[in-house]
């Protein structure tokens, strides 16, 4: 069975309120226009989710949340996990193969540099210097199940952002 692992820099957020911490950073006026936009990227692309996983700092969950509803998935079943603000690219690992074996696609939105660095560990065939913001690497493997992600062969099939032309 296909299984489909799309990963989600969060969209460009502002640094307008020096009184925010950086997990209550939101998103900025470009940030609001490119989530949905990738959203309805991902949308043409067949790409829709079974599950989103967003980190829990309030720009991510707003990209989330913009891609969602984009999509056509509902908003309320985002699934927050705080292990995914700045997480090192062994979190992403873990959390997938946990994943319940009954989803196909899993949209993950998450940060730099920990993104980043996890997209280079999926494949030989495919490097980044840098996820863009709003940026979506998509990866498929061949299997009945999630727990098989960290051994088996993955195909980066998809890497867009907000200013690739299409």
């Amino acid at each position: 069975m296909k299984r489909n692992i799309v990963l989600i820099r969060h969209a460009k957020s502002s640094w307008t309120n020096p009184l925010h911490s950086d997990f209550e950073r939101t998103l900025n006026e470009r940030g609001e226009y490119d989530a949905p936009m990738m959203g309805e990227r991902l949308k043409k692309l067949n790409l829709r989710p079974d599950l989103i996983i967003s980190s829990s700092a309030k720009r991510a969950k707003q990209t989330a949340k913009r891609i969602a509803a984009a999509i056509g998935f509902d908003k309320e079943k985002i699934k927050l996990e705080d292990k995914l603000y700045h997480c090192i690219p062994a979190v992403f690992g873990e959390m997938i193969v946990s994943l319940d074996d009954s989803l196909q696609t899993v949209f993950i939105v998450a940060h730099n540099p920990g993104i980043t660095d996890f997209v280079n560990e999926l494949s030989n065939q495919f490097r980044i210097d840098n996820m863009p913001t709003c940026g979506v690497v998509a990866a498929a493997i061949d299997s009945a199940h999630w727990s098989d992600f960290n051994v088996i062969n993955k195909d980066v099939f998809l890497f867009e952002y907000p200013k690739k032309s299409l």
